[in-house]
């Protein structure tokens, strides 16, 4: 009956997908599926930005910063139907997407994580208002099926949003930097975790990855890694 009153939609279009009791829908349309750019190579060695030229090592951001994660990979180029999704996943509760997003970054990037020895998964986490007034942090739907996945802890606890900062999205860079320091508190100075993996929906500039991966550090974690649903591209 469930089926019947909540359908499963494409996370894509929004479309209702076809449904049989003898045979499960597939998690995306056949119009959407395929249609997603996947952040392939050449991409940026630190942060996993798809750059244009192959002989280049590194996108813009990263030649200008000091990374404090060791690497970063990301699922999708955010763009079309991708930043469509992650819109009506992250500000229409569309939490059941966290589903599909999370069986992906398994499927593409499993092998990745295992090779890095990841511990345990931490979500990039929200302030405390915006947790409030989203319900959700879409970061954390996304962490814990992914740890589910892969049998790796998530601690979604340890990583606390100390300043209520403003969105990424309306600041240039130099704005995003200075909007992020000291935004991040460890709730103890004594993180003994040696590979940690931060999770977050979408990469832009990376400045909220290295501010969360420099805390980590900071308060005793050896090396941070990043993964994300969605990136900008690196030209």
């Amino acid at each position: 009956m469930l089926h019947l009153l909540f359908p499963p939609r494409c996370p894509f279009c929004d479309g209702i997908l076809f449904y049989s009791v003898f045979l499960p829908s597939e998690p995306v349309c056949s119009e959407c599926l395929g249609r997603q750019e996947y952040a392939r190579e050449p991409v940026c060695q630190k942060c996993g930005k798809p750059l244009e030229n192959e002989r280049e090592e590194y996108c813009y951001d990263c030649s200008r910063k000091q990374c404090e994660y060791v690497q970063g990979k990301a699922l999708w180029v955010y763009k079309g139907a991708v930043r469509n999704s992650l819109y009506r996943f992250k500000y229409h509760n569309r939490r059941e997407y966290a589903g599909y997003y999370s069986k992906e970054l398994v499927r593409v990037y499993g092998g990745w994580i295992s090779r890095c020895k990841i511990q345990a998964i931490i979500p990039i986490p929200l302030s405390s208002r915006r947790q409030r007034q989203r319900g959700f942090n879409q970061a954390e739907l996304v962490a814990r099926q992914v740890g589910k996945e892969l049998g790796i802890p998530v601690f979604c606890n340890l990583l606390l949003r100390v300043r209520d900062t403003r969105a990424q999205k309306e600041l240039n860079d130099e704005e995003r930097k200075n909007n992020l320091k000291k935004a991040f508190k460890t709730r103890t100075n004594k993180v003994q975790l040696d590979h940690i993996l931060l999770i977050d929906d979408i990469y832009t500039t990376g400045s909220t990855m290295n501010e969360a991966a420099k805390e980590l550090k900071r308060a005793g974690a050896e090396k941070v890694y990043c993964l994300s649903i969605s990136i900008g591209r690196g030209y």
